[in-house]
C-alpha cells in the first residue's frame, strides 16, 4: 500500500508505549531538519536524538564563530525547530528561534535562536546542558546534540576548482565554500584532523535500535560526522541498524552530476569499515536501480524504494511521507516484538 498522511496518523496512534525504537539521526541543515521532522512522528521524546555537524562557519553562526569563539549554533537551532511540536507552544518557539532580525546594523540576519544557544551556553559553561535547557523550553520532541565539542574547519580537494586549471586539484576552506564549490569534490577532511567527539552522542549511538545518516549536504553534513573518530568508532561498533536516505537531487556545486549510487560510493572512500543496512531512496530519484542496488550491496545493504518527496515537485523531503518510509523500514528490518 502506498504510505499516506493518514497512514502515518494512523501507524502513530497505534503504536503502544515502549514499542518505539530508539533512533539516532546524524547530519545538518535542512536534511538533518527534515529527517527529524519525520522521526519524531514516530518516536517518543525520549528516543529520537539528533547528532548535528559544527563545522558552518557562514552567515550568522559564522560570525558568531569567529567574534565568540563558539561552536556554530546554526545547524542545532535548525535541528530543535524541526523538534518542535505541531501544537501552538511548539510551532510558535519554532517560529521564533528562526527569526532573523532585519536591520542596517550587527543584528542584521543574526537568527534569535542563534543568539539565545550561545547566551546559554555562555551562561552555563556546558554546550549539552544548554542544548537541553533549550529543548525543554521549546517542548521538542528529542535531544539535540553536537557531534563534536570543538568547532571544526571542513577542507576539502577540489579538482578543477579554478576553470582555468581543469585538471589541478586545490584544497578549498569552509563549509559554507564547499557547499558551493566548483569543480569536483574527491574529499574532504576536518580540521583539527583528531576532534574530540561528544561523550552523549557517542553513548547515544551506541544505545540506538537505528542509526539515520543523512540525508543533507553530502560533503559538508553528512560525511563529516565519518570525520570525527570517536563518533566512527561507534558507527561502526554499535549494534544498531543503520539506515541512509539519500537525497532528491544532486546538490547545486558540491555534488553536480552524482548518480545516487556515487554518493554511496563517495561515502564508503571515506569510511571504508562502515557498513549500513538499508539505503532508503524515493523511486522517482533512482533512473538505475540495478547500479543502486549493486552499490548499496557493498555497503551490506538493501535498497528500499518509497515515495517520500514533497508533491509540489521540489526535491525536498515530505515529512510524512519519510515518516511512513522510516516506519515501514524498522518495522520490516527492526528486531520482533516490542522495542524495550
Amino acid at each position: 500500500m502506498k504510505p499516506t498522511r493518514r497512514t502515518v496518523r494512523l501507524t502513530r496512534l497505534g503504536r503502544k508505549r515502549g514499542t518505539q525504537p530508539k533512533v539516532v539521526a546524524l547530519g545538518g541543515g535542512m536534511g538533518l531538519s527534515a529527517s527529524l521532522a519525520a522521526l519524531r512522528r514516530i518516536t517518543g521524546a525520549g528516543d529520537l536524538t539528533a547528532v548535528v555537524t559544527v563545522a558552518d562557519d557562514g552567515g550568522s553562526s559564522g560570525r558568531l564563530r569567529d567574534e565568540l569563539g563558539v561552536l556554530p549554533p546554526g545547524d542545532l537551532r535548525k535541528a530543535l525547530a524541526a523538534l518542535c511540536g505541531d501544537d501552538d507552544w511548539g510551532q510558535t518557539w519554532a517560529r521564533v528561534i528562526q527569526h532573523r532580525f532585519q536591520s542596517r546594523g550587527d543584528l542584521h540576519e543574526h537568527a534569535v535562536g542563534n543568539l539565545l544557544i550561545v547566551a546559554l551556553w555562555e551562561q552555563l559553561g556546558d554546550h549539552v546542558q544548554a542544548l537541553d535547557l533549550v529543548g525543554r523550553l521549546l517542548g521538542a520532541q528529542g535531544r539535540v546534540l553536537p557531534m563534536s565539542a570543538v568547532p571544526l574547519e571542513l577542507q576539502a580537494l577540489v579538482k578543477g576548482h579554478d576553470p582555468a586549471r581543469p585538471d589541478d586539484v586545490d584544497t578549498v576552506r569552509g563549509q559554507a565554500t564547499v557547499a558551493l564549490t566548483p569543480g569536483e569534490v574527491q574529499s574532504v577532511h576536518v580540521v583539527p584532523h583528531d576532534p574530540p567527539a561528544v561523550p552523549e552522542a557517542v553513548a547515544a549511538v551506541l544505545d540506538a535500535d537505528w542509526v539515520v545518516l543523512g540525508p543533507g549536504s553530502w560533503f559538508s553534513s553528512v560525511i563529516p560526522h565519518l570525520l570525527v573518530p570517536e563518533l566512527l568508532d561507534a558507527l561502526t561498533e554499535t549494534k544498531a541498524r543503520k539506515v541512509l536516505p539519500l537525497n532528491l537531487a544532486p546538490q547545486p556545486g558540491e555534488t553536480d552530476g552524482f548518480s545516487p549510487q556515487r554518493h554511496l560510493e563517495v561515502l564508503a572512500r571515506h569510511a571504508p569499515k562502515l557498513a549500513l543496512d538499508v539505503v532508503l531512496a524515493d523511486e522517482a530519484a533512482v533512473p538505475d536501480r540495478e547500479s543502486l542496488t549493486d552499490a548499496a550491496k557493498r555497503l551490506g545493504a538493501t535498497v528500499e524504494l518509497a515515495p517520500v518527496a514533497r508533491p509540489d515537485g521540489t526535491p525536498r523531503h515530505d515529512p510524512e511521507l519519510l515518516a511512513a518510509a522510516y516506519d515501514r523500514i524498522f518495522r520490516m528490518h527492526g528486531r520482533i516484538g516490542p522495542w524495550r
